[in-house]
């Protein structure tokens, strides 16, 4: 992980500029292992900024969320830039929101941050207990130092990293303004395993599986609103004139709302896997998206939010593109 009293240094230049609005980043959170988004708007309020395998939120979804009221007339709106922490997975968020033109590459200063995993809370939860006192950990390679109320305990990192971590492919940043922390020279490979499960397994068995899981959604939408591409201005599942899907809590709804986010973010996702973590009800959403990832490379050789100068999978059309998939 990158050493803290550099990357506040750096987020403080950034801070002080009078053409930045604010940096968005980490603080500790309320109680326990807990990290939340923090705004920094003057170089003081840097001081509470941390990094470490707590830090879990892709903070990009904070780059297309709206501030303010629509203007009045004759107001221009606010050319100041915003600046962001951001891992691997978190950079090629931003860079799917400037290939859709969600944001532009001017209005934003990126501090990247080489990321060799992060922690996944509900790990955290089922070894420590739901309620546990202030924490700290540290990354040292194959283990986690974890202190605890001022105990210390050693933890194997493969018992608490989260899952799309173990075969993230781009732990460096694909874009940034300003690196801190050298870059990770190991190379994971994706190697799909929990999605050819699926694949291999009847049609019946897979809707088994499926029905099993949608059945218990609330349609709460937190997979929705912690995604950074799923941003339209009006979602398709909240639309009554046309109604694409019922508000109703039932199986039929609930897959209906899954399968089209999942059709969705083809092509977009970047396999964060913040819909999994803030899932209530324990749906396996990341397995529903690799799924769809897996599709999306074989189909098309097409890998979402590393290149901000290519177009979006979904704009653009190529004579060479398989058409197996057509009925």
């Amino acid at each position: 992980m990158a050493d803290l009293a550099k990357m506040r240094n750096e987020i403080k230049k950034i801070a002080q500029r009078d053409d930045v609005k604010y940096v968005i980043g980490y603080e500790k959170g309320t109680y326990g292992w807990r990290v939340s988004p923090s705004f920094a708007r003057t170089p003081e309020e840097v001081d509470k900024f941390i990094f470490s395998p707590l830090c879990v939120n892709n903070l990009a979804v904070y780059l297309v969320l709206e501030e303010k009221l629509p203007l009045p007339k004759d107001v221009e709106k606010e050319k100041k830039k915003i600046g962001i922490v951001v891992k691997g997975c978190d950079s090629r968020s931003v860079v799917q929101l400037i290939q859709e033109k969600a944001i532009s590459r001017d209005d934003v200063v990126i501090l990247g941050v080489p990321c060799s995993g992060v922690v996944e809370p509900k790990k955290m939860k089922e070894m420590f207990g739901k309620e546990i006192g202030t924490v700290a950990i540290e990354d040292k390679g194959e283990k986690y130092v974890i202190v605890i109320d001022g105990k210390k305990r050693e933890v194997l990192k493969e018992e608490l990293v989260s899952e799309n971590c173990k075969t993230c492919q781009y732990q460096n940043p694909v874009i940034s303004d300003i690196l801190i922390g050298d870059e990770i020279k190991e190379k994971r490979e994706e190697n799909y395993s929990k999605v050819k499960e699926l694949e291999e397994k009847s049609t019946q068995e897979r809707w088994d599986y499926w029905k099993e899981k949608f059945e218990k959604c609330i349609r709460c939408y937190a997979c929705r609103n912690c995604c950074p591409v799923c941003n339209c201005k009006e979602c398709m599942a909240e639309k009554t004139t046309p109604v694409w899907i019922r508000r109703s809590v039932n199986l039929s709804e609930n897959a209906g709302f899954h399968i089209m986010r999942s059709l969705h973010t083809a092509g977009r996702c970047i396999g964060c896997g913040s819909c999994e973590r803030v899932c209530p009800m324990d749906i396996p959403l990341s397995k529903l998206y690799k799924k769809v990832e897996k599709d999306v490379i074989e189909l098309f050789d097409y890998r979402a939010g590393l290149d901000e100068e290519e177009k979006p999978l979904l704009s653009v059309y190529s004579v060479d593109d398989s058409n197996e998939y057509i009925l």
